[in-house]
């Protein structure tokens, strides 16, 4: 299940603070096996449930950078989309995503500097409405100008 608003870029010259975009999807076990395989972290509080039984998640997570990609999903499909180049995020995780979970993902623009084509982002992560993940990202967004 993938919830996605429009895909596309917002060049700078038309972000405005306040600007919100999302997307939503249930994470499987695939994705956390794909995620496991790709960044090589097989760490087994992901893959085993025998052993995630017996720790303080007392179950199975989902990566905690599985789930900051979907901030990423935002930022290059939405917000401000195609063309951007991330400088910097920070991550604060609030709370285990577990597999059949369904994570929304919210960036909102916070700051522009239009000289430098900075943009500083508040991220978000959400269960059932409640955060898991939290924090702010600076990107380099497209502009529309030609110089």
């Amino acid at each position: 299940m993938l919830d996605n608003m429009p895909r596309g870029t917002i060049c700078i010259e038309e972000l405005e603070i306040g600007m919100t975009r999302h997307l939503t999807k249930q994470v499987t076990d695939r994705d956390i096996e794909l995620f496991a395989e790709v960044s090589t972290d097989r760490n087994p509080v992901h893959l085993d449930d025998e052993y995630a039984r017996d720790t303080i998640f007392e179950g199975r997570i989902a990566h905690g950078m599985l789930t900051a990609g979907l901030i990423s999903a935002v930022i290059g499909e939405q917000l401000p989309g195609h063309g951007t180049v991330y400088l910097g995020q920070s991550l604060k995780f609030l709370a285990p995503v577990r597999p059949g979970d369904v994570v929304r993902a919210e960036v909102t623009v916070i700051e522009i500097d239009h000289a430098k084509r900075r943009v500083q982002l508040s991220t978000q992560c959400l269960i059932d409405g409640k955060p898991v993940l939290r924090g702010e990202a600076t990107v380099l967004a497209p502009s529309g100008k030609f110089d």
